[in-house]
C-alpha cells in the first residue's frame, strides 16, 4: 500500500531500536501501519543508533538534515515521540527549533530537564531551566539543590514542559486523564491559547501467545516450583514501579508459596538484591535484568499474575503493561492517574498507602483472596486481551494518529510562548537571600590620564528572581560600598554608600550616574552590593565590580 498523492510528508523523531527505550519498541508497532498512510522518513538522533531491520525498511536520513527548509504549510511535518529519560534530549532540541506535532509519552519531562543539566553538574543550567518553565518558584525550588535539598516532590509537581509543548502544532496523548492534564497545566500559562490536543489509543499487537509448554520450561529455569504462584513485574525498574513493595509482598503471612519474577534493567538507587536477603525472601525472586523483546511473551505467559504499580507518575501510559494484559495476563495497577481509566474486569486496583510496609500488607490481603479464584484470573486474562484488541489495534491507532497529522499539518508553527507573571509574588531582597546579579562600570576605558576627572555609569543587572528593593527602603534595600584604592588606602573611606535609586525586577538593570577623578599612579575601583538590614550580597551570589584603572 501506498500513501495517497495528497498525504502529508511526514518526518518521524524518536528513539530507533536497538535504543534501550519502551518508546523505541512503539515507534516500530506505530510504524508499520503509520507508514503506507503517509510519506514518511525517519530522523535518526545524534548518537543513536538504527537497527538495520528498520534501516532496509523506511528512508532514514540524519538530524543534520532537518532543517528550517522543510517546515512550511506546505512542507514535511515534524512528528516528535516525547519521553522522560536522556534519550529523548535530542527530540526535545529539535522540538523547540523546528515545532510540530508532539505524542506526549509522558506529561512530566523534569527528569529529562535533570538528565541534560545537573547530571553533567551544571546547575546554573537547571536553575535558569525550571525557572524558565515554572517561574522564580523554579529557579528557587532548583536552587535548593546547591545546599542539599533533594526529593520527589519537585520532580513531580514541576511537570518542566511548558516551552516545548506550547510552540507545538498539536499534542497526542494516549489516556483521557492525560489530556485533561495538559489542558490544565498549560492553560494556566498559556496567552495566545493552547496548541490542539487529542487524545489517540497507544499502538499494541495482540500477539500469539506461547504454548503452555514454553512457559513451563522459562518457570523451571527460573527456579519457580510448579505448585508455586509466580507474580512478575515489568520493564525498567525505578522507585515509582514499586518493586520493592512486591518483594515485601512475599514476606507477609500467608504469601510463602509465592515467588517473584523482576524483569528489566534495575535502576541503581533501587539495590533490590539487598532488600530480598534483607527481608529473608531471596530464594524466591528471580531477577532477569534486560530481556530482549522477543522474550517478553514467555516470561509474561509464565506468571500467575502481573503487578504493574506506579506512584508518583509521569502520567506515562504504560506499554509493558497493555503487553500484560495483550497476553491474557490479569494485572494489579495503582487506584490513581491514567490507572483509573481501565475497566474493573481486566485489572485490579489496589489503593495507596503512605509506606512501603502497609502497602505491602493491604496487597498482600488483596491477592491472598484473588489467588485462591483461578478461573477469576482467567477470566480477567480474556478480558484483558479483548480489551487489547478491541481499543488497541496498531492499525485502529495509526489511522487515529494519521487523521490528526493530516489535520494539523496545515496549520502553522506556534510561536514561543510569553512567560505569564507569576500568580504568586514574586520575592525581593527583604525576603529572599539568593540574589544573583552583575556590575559594570562604563565610562572608565583606557586611557585616563591620572588627576582627569570624569563622567562613569554604575550598571547594576538584576540577574535572580527576587527583586532588588531601592537603597532608600531601610528593610531589605541594596546599595553599592565605593572603594578607591590608591598607595594602599581607600580614598573613598567615609564616603556615602550609593543607594540603588528605583526597585529593579528580575531581568532589568539600572544605571548610576557618578563623578570621579583618576587617582595618580596604579589605582583599584571596587563597588560591592549590600543590603540594609542585611550583610553583603556579595555572600547572597552577586558578584562584586573590581578592577584596575
Amino acid at each position: 500500500m501506498t500513501a495517497r498523492p495528497s498525504a502529508p510528508e511526514v518526518d518521524f523523531v524518536s528513539p530507533l531500536p536497538p535504543v534501550r527505550s519502551g518508546i523505541a519498541d512503539y515507534s516500530v508497532d506505530l510504524l508499520n501501519e503509520l507508514a503506507p498512510l503517509c510519506d514518511l522518513r525517519l530522523i535518526r538522533l545524534p548518537g543513536q543508533e538504527v537497527s538495520s531491520q528498520v534501516m532496509d525498511r523506511y528512508e532514514v536520513v540524519d538530524a543534520a538534515s532537518f532543517d528550517a527548509g522543510t517546515l512550511s504549510p506546505d512542507g514535511r511535518l515534524p512528528f516528535y515521540q516525547m519521553g522522560n529519560n536522556v534519550y529523548h534530549e535530542g527530540v526535545r532540541r529539535l522540538a523547540l527549533d523546528f515545532p510540530g506535532v508532539v505524542t506526549v509519552h509522558d506529561l512530566r519531562l523534569h527528569h529529562l530537564l535533570v538528565e541534560s543539566t545537573l547530571a553533567s553538574g551544571d546547575l546554573d543550567a537547571y536553575v535558569s531551566g525550571l525557572g524558565e518553565e515554572h517561574g522564580w518558584e523554579g529557579a528557587a525550588a532548583a536552587l535548593s539543590i546547591r545546599w542539599g535539598g533533594h526529593g520527589r516532590a519537585r520532580l513531580f509537581e514541576m511537570p518542566a514542559h511548558r516551552s516545548l509543548l506550547l510552540r507545538q502544532r498539536g499534542l497526542l496523548t494516549h489516556s483521557n486523564w492525560g489530556l485533561r492534564f495538559l489542558e490544565e497545566e498549560l492553560a494556566e500559562w498559556a496567552e495566545g491559547g493552547l496548541p490542539p490536543m487529542r487524545r489517540v489509543p497507544m499502538p499494541m499487537p495482540a500477539p500469539d501467545l506461547p504454548k503452555p509448554e514454553q512457559a513451563a520450561i522459562f518457570r523451571r529455569r527460573a527456579g519457580v516450583p510448579r505448585s508455586a504462584v509466580l507474580i512478575g513485574s515489568f520493564g525498567f525498574q525505578t522507585p515509582i514501579k514499586r518493586t520493592d513493595v512486591l518483594l515485601r509482598i512475599l514476606a507477609e503471612p500467608g504469601m510463602e508459596q509465592v515467588h517473584a519474577l523482576v524483569v528489566g534493567d534495575v535502576a541503581p538507587e533501587l539495590d533490590l538484591g539487598a532488600l530480598a536477603r534483607e527481608l529473608g525472601v531471596q530464594d524466591r525472586v528471580t531477577m532477569t535484568g534486560f530481556l530482549e523483546p522477543a522474550a517478553f511473551p514467555t516470561a509474561i505467559s509464565a506468571c500467575d499474575l502481573c503487578l504493574n504499580l506506579r506512584y508518583p507518575s509521569a502520567g506515562e501510559t504504560s506499554a509493558s503493561l497493555l503487553r500484560i494484559l495483550a497476553l491474557g495476563r490479569a494485572a494489579v495497577v495503582s487506584d490513581y492517574a491514567q490507572f483509573v481509566e481501565l475497566p474493573d474486569d481486566i485489572v485490579v486496583k489496589a489503593p495507596l498507602k503512605d509506606d512501603p510496609d502497609s502497602e505491602a500488607g493491604a496487597l498482600a490481603g488483596l491477592l491472598r483472596g484473588l489467588l485462591t479464584e483461578p478461573d477469576r484470573l482467567v477470566g480477567m486474562g480474556a478480558a484483558a486481551r479483548a480489551f487489547i484488541e478491541r481499543e488497541h489495534r496498531p492499525a485502529s491507532a495509526a489511522r487515529e494518529v494519521f487523521e490528526a497529522l493530516d489535520e494539523w499539518s496545515r496549520l502553522p508553527a506556534g510561536k514561543p510562548p510569553a512567560l505569564r507573571p507569576p500568580r504568586p509574588p514574586a520575592p525581593t531582597s527583604l525576603t529572599w537571600g539568593w540574589l544573583p546579579g552583575r556590575i559594570e562600570v562604563e565610562g572608565r576605558d583606557p586611557p585616563w590620564p591620572d588627576g582627569e576627572r570624569r563622567s562613569i555609569e554604575i550598571v547594576v543587572a538584576n540577574t535572580g528572581f527576587a527583586t532588588w528593593l531601592s537603597g532608600r527602603n531601610p528593610d531589605g534595600g541594596v546599595v553599592l560600598e565605593p572603594q578607591l584604592w590608591s598607595a594602599g588606602r581607600d580614598l573613598f573611606r567615609g564616603r556615602p554608600w550609593i543607594p540603588l535609586p528605583r526597585d529593579l525586577p528580575p531581568g532589568d538593570a539600572c544605571r548610576i550616574p557618578l563623578e570621579l577623578r583618576r587617582p595618580i599612579g596604579r589605582a583599584r575601583l571596587r563597588f560591592e552590593p549590600h543590603l540594609f538590614g542585611g550583610g553583603s550580597m556579595t555572600l547572597c551570589g552577586t558578584v562584586a565590580f573590581d578592577r584596575e584603572l
